[in-house]
């Protein structure tokens, strides 16, 4: 049976979370953010009962698509199941959140634009490149997803979406880089991160870029990178 989707999915508190709410700046890696935001977009899929998981091979078993357009727009890119044992038919997770990041990333920043939700913001780089920015429409909405987050992690992360969320943003680097908790309640995340099979997709691509060095731009030529 289908859960009734939040008012705000996963990938969307993630993104929310990682964006500084007055510069609209990412508080994080930008390649990172895009991974994160591929990879909640899919345990958001499975927490509505759309896709299922097993050993990093996800399947579709509900293809119904979402209200939300872009969870539906997710849905939609992910082939349809086949019978058989994982990866016959079924989708590798960790090369799905690699070869959909930027995709994703594009998609969940838009509906958050159009909903209003974000603003859209063009600057240029020495006056010459333009990129862009996304600051919130109403940075209290951003504080109080950063208020909630906080007061999930001070309860240990009691629920299964918290615990999500957290993982995630451990897997991207964010509480880190964004200064967010102790040293106990950063490596409390990172223990999740471990165990949450979304969180564990993104963060092995995270951990492949780094040994790689490629820490490339968000959302390429719509770049959020960049100072005023």
């Amino acid at each position: 049976m289908t859960s009734p989707a939040p008012e705000l999915t996963l990938p969307e508190e993630l993104l929310l979370l990682a964006l500084d709410p007055l510069r609209g700046k990412s508080l994080c890696r930008d390649r990172f953010l895009e991974y994160g935001v591929a990879g909640a977009a899919l345990r958001e899929l499975e927490f509505q009962g759309r896709i299922a998981e097993r050993s990093g091979w996800i399947r579709v078993v509900d293809p119904l698509a979402p209200p939300d357009p872009f969870l539906a727009q997710v849905l939609g890119s992910l082939s349809a199941p086949e019978a058989g044992r994982p990866g016959d038919g079924g989708i590798d997770a960790r090369r799905w959140v690699r070869q959909a990041g930027r995709y994703a990333g594009e998609l969940c920043t838009e509906h958050l634009v159009r909903r209003s939700v974000l603003r859209r913001e063009t600057h240029r780089l020495l006056g010459l490149l333009p990129y862009q920015r996304h600051p919130a429409t109403d940075p209290a909405r951003s504080l109080a997803i950063r208020d909630r987050f906080a007061a999930t992690c001070a309860a240990r992360f009691p629920d299964p979406r918290g615990r999500s969320l957290a993982a995630l943003v451990s897997a991207v680097d964010l509480a880190a880089e964004a200064g967010w908790g102790g040293l106990r309640d950063r490596w409390a995340m990172r223990d999740l991160a471990h165990d949450d099979w979304a969180a564990h997709a993104v963060h092995e691509n995270v951990r492949r870029d780094r040994s790689s060095g490629n820490r490339g731009p968000l959302f390429s030529s719509n770049s959020s990178s960049g100072d005023d």
